[in-house]
């Protein structure tokens, strides 16, 4: 067997492969697993779907982890800034695991769905790694660990009509009365589901988490149901897009274990008055001094798309990188964030971008670059 025959078993299939082949997806190797790019509509006509009416996400790659016991609580209390043990049955929070220096181990979703059960959702490349720190921490707390990622496929279904799509399959809970960050059990299309109103997209939506051998006839009843509501399936690259227009940080490029949960501008996780917690004497620190540098969205005025990697210039010098970078498809321009000391982070703050030995003029703006209007419901 060559290296390329090895490479191509240790990369996976979501039990949706066949269905996204089927409907002409571009796929290719992420976190591991071979994911649908975009399909035959195209990136920007699915990102604009999910902004305007729906989209449907195989995000079956995504990690889960089960941390029950009566010590459950204490331990999540423990690894995450987050005030988790204050957290009702039936509720989730976004928080992270954090390192000693209060940089990010990883982005996650700590969901509530018991007493002394909760339900983790770390991202799909970081699974072994947040699997080992979490196993290593678990002396001295009553509270077991499973990791239980290839017991579940998780599809994401996002937008304004998401709501209606999903509300006839729905039994056991009410699609149109779960509200932002609240989790239920139920079924949707007959089978059982856990159902979360959450997403990595900037929009209204659920988060659908299934046993793999129920998402293929899941994928197929919610395609069918928003089929008269121009709901589109919709692979990674709009998500990319969705999210970054959303300024909602990528791990590995927004965020990573040498920046801190004060710099990428997350300090709404961190609840300061709950016990100490892993890294909290270094975000005090942080806290009480000028931080070193701040995550900031810029938006292009000249010609070209900044993309991650790339350096930002601020008077003329070398100031900062771009950490991730893209043509808006709903505002029509490139965007992008990136890393800037605290003196240029301010909006209107005139930088350029390095784009292919080229410095092209841009303009620090707020984030989020986009928000959904609001609505009575959220």
């Amino acid at each position: 067997m060559d290296r390329s025959e090895r490479a191509s078993q240790a990369v996976r299939k979501t039990p949706l492969h066949d269905r996204h082949a089927a409907l002409g997806a571009k796929i290719a190797p992420f976190a591991g697993y071979l994911m649908p790019i975009h399909y035959r509509t195209g990136q920007i006509e699915e990102h604009r779907a999910v902004r305007t009416r729906a989209g449907l996400f195989d995000v079956s790659h995504m990690g889960e982890f089960d941390i029950t016991g009566p010590g459950a609580a204490a331990l999540l209390d423990r690894l995450t800034p987050s005030r988790i043990s204050a957290l009702e049955p039936g509720r989730a929070r976004y928080t992270a695991f954090t390192t000693d220096t209060g940089g990010f181990v990883d982005d996650i979703l700590v969901y509530r769905v018991g007493e002394e059960r909760f339900l983790v959702v770390v991202n799909a490349a970081n699974r072994n790694k947040d699997r080992d720190w979490v196993e290593s921490r678990l002396d001295g707390h009553r509270a077991e660990f499973s990791d239980r990622s290839d017991d579940y496929a998780l599809l994401a279904l996002q937008g304004p009509e998401s709501r209606e799509i999903l509300a006839p399959l729905a039994s056991g809970f009410d699609a149109r009365a779960l509200r932002s960050y609240r989790v239920a059990e139920g079924r949707v299309a007959g089978r059982p589901a856990l159902v979360s109103r959450t997403g990595y997209t900037g929009e209204i939506g659920f988060e659908i988490f299934l046993d793999p051998g129920d998402a293929g006839a899941v994928w197929d009843a919610l395609l069918e149901s928003g089929s008269d509501r121009g709901l589109l399936p919709a692979g990674l690259g709009a998500r990319d897009t969705l999210r970054l227009e959303a300024a909602l940080p990528l791990y590995g490029h927004d965020i990573d274990e040498s920046t801190n949960v004060l710099e990428a501008g997350l300090e709404f996780i961190v609840d300061w008055d709950k016990d100490d917690f892993v890294g909290k004497s270094a975000l005090l620190d942080a806290r009480s001094g000028p931080l070193a540098k701040r995550r900031i969205g810029f938006a292009v005025e000249g010609r070209g798309i900044a993309r991650a990697g790339q350096e930002i210039y601020w008077e003329g010098r070398s100031a900062g990188n771009v950490t991730s970078g893209s043509w808006s498809p709903t505002l029509e321009r490139a965007i992008g964030m990136g890393y800037l000391p605290p003196a240029a982070a301010e909006p209107g703050t005139g930088i350029e971008i390095d784009i292919r030995g080229r410095r092209v003029g841009a303009r620090v703006v707020e984030l989020p670059f986009y928000r959904r209007p609001r609505r009575r419901r959220t």
